[in-house]
């Protein structure tokens, strides 16, 4: 029997809205910061990776496995609405067209770059996490979170950037932003610990779930749970 939850809802459309957010708003705009130079949406994507730590923690791998999945669909759509809206003729004296195409005008290389990373990112985050559960028994949440997410990004940076820009940005230069932006993502998840021992500790007191992927399936394919 399928066991119902009251907030695993809930956190699957959190993840959702907070990966559009960060793919439609803030990946378009670099800024600098004390001197830093990075990219904005960096402050908001790795929330959907302490969202996944969650949601494999409490709820399982097959579980967030489902939301990926959802979190994929839901960028591909943006990725179609974007490029359908583009395409349509302005109208006489609406003089915006060249302010959404800057906007949203992603190139299809960025745009599957972009899915690439995302699905093989956050299924290898939530896939080392379970793993790490079964082998630690349940201990060392810290480790898991950390670790997963380390692991995880190290695969989303790695496809995200060469796939979008390799040949088109210097060779120095790319490596430099993969190296900055990957070491931000994972600072800034060691940052967020606490908060998400905090809501790991409350989702699995008011679930009355602590899930062990000791049988699990991980076909990363599949979204049977």
């Amino acid at each position: 029997m399928t066991r119902s939850y009251r907030y695993y809802d809930i956190l699957m459309v959190a993840f959702v809205a907070t990966l559009l957010c960060a793919d439609l708003i803030g990946v378009g705009k670099v800024t600098t910061v004390q001197g830093f130079t990075f990219g904005a949406g960096i402050l908001f994507f790795p929330i959907s990776y302490a969202f996944n730590d969650v949601l494999t923690e409490v709820y399982g791998y097959k579980r967030t496995r489902r939301v990926v999945w959802a979190g994929f669909a839901a960028l591909t759509f943006a990725a179609f609405m974007c490029w359908a809206v583009l395409a349509l003729p302005p109208a006489a004296g609406w003089k915006n067209q060249a302010a959404y195409e800057i906007a949203y005008g992603s190139t299809p290389r960025i745009v599957l770059a972009s899915l690439a990373a995302f699905w093989a990112g956050e299924l290898t985050n939530s896939f080392v996490l379970a793993k790490l559960k079964v082998r630690t028994e349940g201990r060392m949440l810290w480790l898991r979170v950390i670790g997963s997410t380390a692991i995880g990004e190290i695969v989303d940076t790695l496809i995200f950037y060469p796939v979008a820009f390799y040949g088109l940005w210097d060779n120095a230069l790319l490596l430099t932003v993969m190296q900055s932006n990957y070491t931000l993502k994972v600072v800034w998840e060691v940052l967020a610990t606490p908060v998400t021992y905090a809501l790991v500790g409350f989702l699995k007191r008011a679930e009355q779930e602590d899930y062990f992927d000791r049988e699990t399936d991980f076909n990363p394919f599949s979204i049977a749970t």
